[in-house]
């Protein structure tokens, strides 16, 4: 290989690493909030018992309907000055005002009569059984499963049958 020959292959790739940098720090970017900087999409709950859900990010926009349910987990999804775009368990999502939502952790219940283990393995007893729908305060989280709370009862329970928390979420 000639030195020119070389020098121009070392350039190119150069270059190419430059733009794979560059790329994946776009990429990056585009998964925190610009708000917050925080990561998107990421999970919080109502902190109100009502809240108004907007068409856009401002108090001019329609009303498209009224959460009413207080803790319920929402999913943020964008962010827009004091406006986050929220998405519920059945997809359904708007604008709400940062002011009434939580970083506190809540999850539905997706399995009627969900059986909440005393340890993290389907084979343990059972401390209580929950209803399909019921909201739960999130614990810990290991691969497969979340500690959860509700009613008084404290348990575990399979990650999969939870809407609030990733499935690759790790929680201590």
């Amino acid at each position: 290989m000639t030195k020119n020959l070389k020098n121009q292959f070392v350039g190119a790739f150069c270059a190419a690493m430059l733009l794979f940098v560059l790329a994946g720090t776009a990429f990056a970017d585009q998964t925190r909030g610009p708000v917050t900087n925080l990561p998107l999409p990421r999970y919080v709950s109502l902190k109100a018992s009502k809240a108004n859900v907007r068409r856009g990010p401002s108090l001019t926009h329609r009303i498209d309907w009224v959460y009413t349910r207080r803790s319920m987990p929402l999913e943020i999804t964008a962010e827009h000055g004091h406006w986050r775009r929220v998405r519920d368990m059945e997809g359904a999502g708007g604008w709400v005002h940062y002011s009434l939502l939580s970083g506190v952790r809540t999850v539905v219940v997706e399995q009627d009569m969900l059986p909440l283990t005393v340890r993290p393995e389907s084979n343990t007893p059972s401390v209580a059984h929950l209803e399909l729908g019921v909201v739960a305060r999130l614990g810990e989280c290991n691969a497969d499963w979340c500690k959860i709370s509700s009613g008084g009862y404290k348990g575990w329970a399979p990650k999969e049958v939870l809407w609030g928390v990733s499935a690759d979420e790790l929680r201590e």
